[in-house]
């Protein structure tokens, strides 16, 4: 009996918030009186397998094979299934990203467990794991409570801190990797990096997007906001109005058909605050929000607002935030 959480890489390192998971996890499992399981999977995982005993792990679960070195679903669920059978877990959590929720979907279908997506809290009632996650664009917090006897849910980044690492104790078991490449459905022709040297939207801890209200010179527009994030060290983002307007990629969209974010500070200059929009960064820890419209639904969302032109705005905290932070 144990908690089994899968640790997703990119480029050989290890996501971020997979350690937030696996830190909660360790929580959780300590009140359970149970321990903490670790999967990693690739080619060539051994540092990884290091870190997460780092991290807490009791025991880290490692399967490595050259066919393992992208992410395809049915290995690696093949693969998630050893370990839970190796661990005994009762549970089987992941990240929410699109890899750690299509993952997590599958194990909980094929082994008849409950599924919790895109979770925001995990805990524990009457010694049973339960979760909370928001519906209806963020308006209702839904308690979540498994009948089955594996829980499986993904987590949405940042929903727990990042936890302190040190710990060594834990043990390393290679699972057996019988693959054929043959028998792998999913073939992978090519690979290319979109976002080399961009900040992730979703692991950013200061986020700075422009919405509707660049319209005047979009290229301008998207430039301040480009400058601005630059000086933070912040990811940009975008609201849908801008996206489909065509104004910047559909990659940096944020909202409820977008990225769900929760970064410590979310800048949001020009966008008016549609309830798709709040929905994906409604969780904030500060929200700032720049727009000429003094009503616009953003404000009653923000920590602190300006009611000014973005144009205006943007260049004079760009040139602020350089003289402060050097």
């Amino acid at each position: 009996m144990s908690i089994l959480v899968w640790i997703e890489q990119d480029n050989g390192a290890a996501v971020s918030s997979c350690w937030e998971v696996l830190g909660k996890a360790n929580a959780l499992a300590a009140e359970m009186g149970t321990s903490t399981a670790a999967l990693v999977i690739g080619d060539g995982v051994d540092a990884i397998a290091q870190e997460a005993i780092g991290y807490g792990a009791a025991t880290v679960y490692t399967a490595s094979s050259p066919a393992l070195a992208r992410y395809r679903l049915q290995p690696y669920a093949a693969v998630a299934a050893q370990a839970l059978d190796a661990s005994g877990a009762t549970a089987f959590l992941t990240n929410a990203s699109l890899r750690g929720g299509s993952l997590a979907a599958t194990i909980a279908c094929s082994r008849g467990g409950g599924m919790a997506a895109n979770v925001s809290d995990l805990r524990v009632e009457g010694g049973k794991l339960a979760a909370t996650r928001s519906i209806y664009s963020g308006n209702i917090l839904a308690d979540i409570t498994f009948e089955s006897s594996l829980a499986v849910a993904s987590v949405r980044p940042r929903s727990f801190p990042m936890p302190e690492t040190g710990v060594s104790s834990g043990t390393i078991q290679a699972l057996p990797v019988a693959l054929d490449e043959s028998d792998i459905r999913e073939k992978i022709s090519d690979f290319r990096a979109a976002d080399t040297g961009a900040v992730s939207l979703t692991d950013a801890k200061i986020i700075v997007s422009g919405g509707r209200g660049v319209a005047a010179d979009p290229a301008k527009g998207f430039a301040l906001v480009g400058e601005l994030a630059d000086v933070l060290g912040a990811a940009m983002g975008a609201s849908r109005a801008a996206v489909d307007a065509g104004f910047i990629p559909y990659k940096h969209q944020v909202g409820q058909t977008g990225k769900t974010v929760k970064p410590d500070l979310y800048i949001a200059a020009g966008i008016s605050g549609a309830i798709q929009h709040l929905a994906g960064m409604g969780n904030s820890k500060v929200i700032v929000a720049i727009n000429t419209d003094r009503d616009a639904p953003i404000f009653g969302k923000a920590s602190f607002g300006i009611v000014d032109d973005l144009f205006a705005v943007l260049p004079a905290l760009t040139e602020e935030f350089r003289k402060r932070l050097g």
